[in-house]
């Protein structure tokens, strides 16, 4: 009896059928090949497809003059670090913070911002899935499975192994990318992140990621987790690859983390950078917790978020209370569950990205109950800045956190539960009054519950009376 082994060829045509059922368009790389009837690129050195890309940025901008436009496009190919991590953080901040440019209007200098991706209207994006793209660079030839292309921009490369194989597995995928990432790195200069498959495992990583850390996206709708009757790269692609979630995650859910690392023998100092991409529970983790907060803040967004966030999903498909009951601006943001080893400091640095955005700039006070705990948490989020958008300050006492409360919007702050007691008595004097001000309580086992003086009743009754709490909660796993 013959039997049928699933080949790379038919692993690589099942993804591509799953990328446009999900509205990608399908492009066979050779047939716009330089060498084509109908070139896309100039040369085999080129991985952008530049027509696509003006066609975009033109139907993204269009108040703004062809030639500034231009200009924004020339920057992007302007990335010339000897460090490949170093092109890509550049691209990776134009490509979510917009692109500075300035041109003359009404006879005065203007500044503005051009946009490569229309991150709230995926639908104003063009999303396309090429396969066998061929990219030339010093002499050396290598071709990806599969990329997929945003606006002609190659932001996801996919690498596939066959699952009959037993040496081509995804630690093979992984090697080869290693490889790619030598011979052609003009690719992964605009890379989000990358997938590895063998048609059953499925792990996506980022640029920097070793193989440890490479992960399975384990929901194709955040609420359940998949069966394991389905293949993991067909969760991955509903899942992770569909236009919403996967400009969601290049947006706000990839971090630059910064580290100093010093040489024992010769004391320089250099400053390290790890590209991290959250993993499918911090994605919807973090989701929610925004979802939960805009509700309970009371805060209308604007109309591009509510486009992009649903403010009160119910959670009984969690077999939890629901909250249609709950009002709107009761200031009661919920408690985040954590495992240990899950993440949750660089779950609390995608949150505060965001909610920073969503909430058009508000105050976050960070807390914790030792001052161990408080330099590790601010540690994390000082070496995320980029996606902060902002510098965290520690307060140093009771009078240095109110004057950092002092002010109309903005600020990441981080404290200790002991700054907010008063010097003598036990009256705790009103902070602040202002609404705009979301409180993160970490390890919030400790400091919700049984923890002189009680931590909601200090946080959102007497010194912040109108901040809105939000908790998250450690539980070790022994």
């Amino acid at each position: 009896m013959t039997i049928n082994k699933i080949t790379e060829s038919e692993i690589e045509q099942f993804a591509i059928e799953l990328l446009e059922k999900k509205g990608y368009q399908y492009i066979y790389a050779p047939d716009i090949a330089p060498d084509s009837d109908t070139p896309e690129r100039n040369r085999f050195e080129d991985v952008l497809l530049l027509d696509r890309l003006r066609t975009a940025v033109g139907r993204i901008n269009p108040d703004i003059p062809p030639d500034a436009r231009e200009d924004a496009i020339k920057q992007i190919q302007r990335l010339n670090s000897p460090e490949l991590i170093a092109n890509n953080e550049a691209f990776h901040r134009m490509l979510t913070e917009g692109i500075k440019v300035s041109y003359q209007k009404d006879g005065a200098n203007r500044g503005d911002l051009v946009w490569l991706v229309d991150f709230n209207n995926p639908q104003n994006n063009e999303f396309l899935v090429t396969n066998q793209f061929t990219v030339v660079e010093n002499n050396v030839n290598k071709r990806p499975d599969i990329i997929l292309f945003i606006n002609g921009l190659p932001l996801v490369v996919i690498e596939l192994k066959n699952p009959a194989d037993e040496n081509a597995t995804v630690r093979s995928a992984f090697r080869q990318f290693q490889t790619y990432k030598q011979a052609v790195p003009s690719l992964f200069a605009y890379n989000g992140f990358m997938v590895i498959s063998d048609g059953l495992e499925a792990k996506a990583g980022s640029l920097s990621a070793g193989s440890s850390r490479f992960m399975a996206w384990k929901s194709s709708n955040g609420k359940v987790e998949a069966s394991v009757l389905i293949g993991q790269l067909e969760t991955l692609i509903k899942g992770m690859l569909n236009k919403t979630t996967l400009l969601d995650l290049i947006r706000h859910f990839i971090v630059f983390e910064k580290s100093k690392k010093e040489d024992k023998d010769t004391g320089v100092i250099t400053i390290q950078t790890v590209k991290k991409l959250a993993t499918y529970h911090q994605y919807y983790a973090v989701n929610r917790a925004v979802e939960s907060t805009l509700r309970a803040s009371g805060y209308t967004p604007s109309k591009d978020w509510q486009d992009t966030v649903s403010i009160a999903e119910d959670p009984e498909s969690y077999d939890l209370p629901g909250v249609k009951k709950q009002p709107f601006g009761d200031r009661k943001g919920g408690v985040v569950w954590h495992t240990q080893g899950s993440g949750k400091s660089l779950s609390m640095v995608f949150y505060t990205g965001k909610i920073v955005l969503a909430m058009d700039n508000p105050t976050v006070v960070v807390i914790t109950d030792r001052n161990d705990l408080d330099d590790q948490l601010f540690d994390n989020f000082a070496a995320s800045k980029q996606l902060l958008r902002q510098e965290p300050v520690q307060a140093e006492n009771r009078d240095h956190l109110k004057e950092l409360l002092n002010v109309a919007s903005g600020g990441v702050v981080f404290t200790t539960i002991q700054k907010f007691q008063p010097e003598e008595g036990n009256v705790y004097p009103r902070l602040s009054d202002r609404r705009n001000i979301i409180v993160i309580a970490d390890e919030a086992h400790r400091t919700q519950y049984g923890y002189p003086p009680d931590m909601q009743a200090l946080a959102t009754e007497t010194v912040l009376k109108q901040a809105e709490l939000i908790a998250n909660e450690m539980t070790k796993m022994v």
